[in-house]
């Protein structure tokens, strides 16, 4: 509804989301504790998912257990996602609560700050005008809450990205999440072609580079507006710009880690990044830039082989 640099592992990418045919994907909230600054950050599309539940471990519904390190499961290394919250109604606003437990069974309160946030909340989906009102904020308890915008009927996914600043996974990147329903006739939408460039506010972005699967490659975003080079990109979340992609049809989810240095309010127009898409096909990219204290959002659909 993201530059310090992350382990091996978030570059390698990670998997994360349902099975919806239809994307249509973008930014929907980043947090921070209560003690630190928020800003809007990430969101992603509906997915269906079949939850799970399990007494003996008090599993409420919008579980899953997932048998794989890829995002789809709600614990991983003892670290757990939970929360009440597995329906929502449609077109209001509403209050997404959400804790994560460490291997001890007692709520995190210490996160390591990344790209400026100690919390990134993901969801499925949404469209760059239907951003959160408030980004999550921590309680003293360990609980955080989200302000979500009118949610659209259907199955929704909410990803929590975070690092443990101690415990057993001190400086360790995580990635869990939980299914959510929202009441309703759900619609979908075709995912648009491959392109190499799309237009968003007056911003034409390009992209370069021709990525295969599994295999690690540098992709370059070039902004441009009337026909010129952009050279005033200001920094968001300690980056010139934040990209992450959807696999079409399991909607894998890739954040792509950029490479070229911040050096003040004057980036572009070229924007470099690293990536490492785990499975062929379609993927449906978002990149957020800032011009002017604006925050714009572009999407297209890339192909790789």
């Amino acid at each position: 509804m993201f530059s310090a640099s992350r382990s091996s592992a978030r570059r390698r990418g990670l998997a994360a989301a349902g099975a919806a045919a239809a994307l249509a994907l973008t930014l929907a909230a980043c947090g921070s504790s209560s003690d630190s600054s928020s800003m809007p950050g990430m969101n992603h599309r509906a997915t269906s998912s079949s939850p799970s539940a399990s007494q003996t471990m008090g599993d409420m519904p919008g579980m899953d257990h997932a048998a794989t390190d890829n995002g789809l499961s709600d614990t991983k290394d003892g670290y757990r996602l939970t929360s009440k919250d597995a329906t929502l109604l449609s077109g209001k606003q509403a209050a997404y609560r959400f804790s994560v437990t460490g291997p001890d069974g007692r709520p995190v309160t210490g996160f390591a700050l990344d790209q400026t946030k100690r919390m990134h909340l993901l969801r499925h989906p949404l469209r760059p005008d239907r951003l959160p009102a408030h980004p999550p904020t921590m309680a003293a308890d360990g609980t955080w809450s989200a302000d979500l915008a009118s949610l659209a009927p259907g199955s929704w996914r909410m990803f929590a990205s975070f690092t443990p600043a101690a415990g057993a996974g001190k400086g360790e990147d995580f990635v869990l999440s939980r299914t959510l329903t929202v009441p309703g006739n759900a619609t979908k939408a075709p995912l648009p072609a491959p392109a190499a460039s799309t237009q968003v506010d007056g911003y034409t972005v390009t992209l370069k580079g021709e990525p295969m699967a599994g295999m690690a490659h540098p992709l370059t975003v070039s902004i441009a507006k009337d026909g010129k080079p952009v050279t005033d990109l200001q920094s968001y979340l300690d980056t010139y710009a934040h990209l992450t992609a959807f696999h079409e049809g399991d909607a894998a989810f890739a954040h792509l880690h950029p490479t070229t240095e911040v050096t003040g309010d004057r980036g572009g127009p070229d924007l470099n990044f690293h990536a490492e898409l785990p499975a062929s096909g379609n993927w449906r990219l978002f990149l957020q830039f800032q011009t002017g204290g604006t925050l714009h959002t572009a999407a297209l659909t890339l192909r790789v082989g």
